[in-house]
């Protein structure tokens, strides 16, 4: 497998950018897994540390390299060197034509439509530049703003994976999202 490339030029709108990430953002990466909503959604630990955050950084690359994935920092246009979230193209599937999307939000990004323009940004490029023809999308079936992420930008719930994931010392089940081509909204 080839190392995924970065789209050029860069993704983004009047709401956010999609950028590489820094070394510089681990800061930003901690503040964010410091909220209690991130704590009850993520499998990440807790507290989560600064060392947590630069493993992250070094886990997206490799996973960048290996071509597996490609991982994003959320950023105000006006202002990169705060991080509003995380938007990943993972799974990479390219021989099958598929893959997985996922994100998180920090405190200060959400509610104001960041996720949901940053998936449709990322989607349009992932079908048009990557040749994908499914995209998938799984989330916890208490997390009500995931979901309405998912619902905005035309992804079609097919269904609950019963224990699906290792989820905080557990099993979680989780709620299978799919987009295809021309389904984007």
């Amino acid at each position: 497998m080839t190392a995924l490339r970065f789209p050029d030029p860069q993704l983004g709108c009047e709401a956010v950018l999609l950028r590489p990430w820094r070394e510089a953002d681990g800061p930003g990466i901690v503040l964010a897994f410091s909220d209690p909503v991130m704590q009850e959604f993520s499998w990440r630990t807790d507290p989560y540390t600064e060392t947590d955050a630069r493993d992250y950084l070094t886990e997206q690359e490799e996973a960048r390299l290996r071509g597996d994935e490609l991982s994003f920092a959320l950023v105000a246009p006006g202002n990169q060197s705060v991080v509003l979230g995380s938007l990943s193209l993972a799974e990479v599937r390219l021989d099958r034509g598929c893959a997985a999307i996922g994100y998180w939000l920090a405190p200060r990004a959400r509610g104001r439509g960041v996720a949901t323009r940053a998936v449709r940004l990322l989607a349009r490029w992932a079908f048009a530049e990557l040749g994908l023809a499914r995209i998938e999308l799984t989330c916890g079936p208490d997390n009500a703003a995931s979901k309405r992420v998912a619902e905005r930008c035309g992804f079609t719930r097919e269904g609950l994976l019963r224990s699906h994931v290792p989820f905080q010392g557990a099993r979680r089940d989780s709620v299978m999202y799919s987009l295809l081509p021309g389904e984007l909204r």
